[in-house]
Parts: structure tokens; sequence; C-alpha cells
């Protein structure tokens, strides 16, 4: 049970490597990230505010591997195009944007007044 418990946890691992290695998306989410944590460490943020940070960094990334596999699934079944293949495909990545510029939001208001503080 153990070695069945470890392997799961190394698929999942290696579903994230290549949610990186397939999709340019994901990439850019990670380099938003990254800037987002530097700045999150350099204005020092509060335990509140770095709550929000990583709950919307995870979610934002859980929407991403979503997306990812709904697309390859809709690839496996539907090779050929079909309208609703295509709208599964439309309506999966919707959520991710969605979720990203949520996210983005929720970086303007932290991250906003403490540039303007630090600024002037």
């Amino acid at each position: 049970m153990l070695k069945e418990r470890f392997d799961s946890f190394k698929y999942a691992f290696q579903g994230i490597v290549s949610l990186f290695k397939s999709e340019p998306n994901a990439r850019i989410h990670l380099i938003f990230t990254l800037v987002s944590l530097f700045a999150a460490w350099f204005f020092q943020i509060s335990v509140t505010e770095w709550c929000f940070i990583i709950l919307c960094i995870s979610l934002v990334f859980s929407a991403e591997a979503l997306n990812t596999s709904i697309e390859a699934l809709t690839d496996l079944v539907s090779p050929e195009h079909h309208p609703l293949a295509g709208k599964a495909k439309d309506v999966a990545a919707a959520a991710v944007l969605i979720l990203a510029i949520g996210a983005a939001a929720v970086g303007l208001i932290i991250f906003l007044p403490k540039m303007y503080a630090y600024v002037f």
C-alpha cells in the first residue's frame, strides 16, 4: 500500500513536469508566479495576503492542468474537428483565463498600494 501511495505522488509530479514542458501558458504563469513571490517577499506582505497569493497561484496552475487534461482527452476521443470538442476546449481555456484575471486583480489589490507607498 505504501508503494502505491508513493507511485501516485510520482505520477502527479510527472504530470507537473509534463505540464511545464508541454504548455507555454504554464511557463508564462510560472514567470508571473516568480514575480509575485519576489514582490511578496520584497514588500513583506501579511500572512493573510500570502494566503491569497498562494491560493491564486494554486488555482491558476490547477486550472491550467485541468485545461491541459481536457484538451488531451478531447483530442483523443475526437481527433477530427467537431463543434462540441471545440466548445469543450474553449470553455476549459476560458476557465483558466477567468482565474488568471481574478489572480491578477488580487495581485493588483495587494501590490499597487505597496508600490505606490514605496515610490511616493
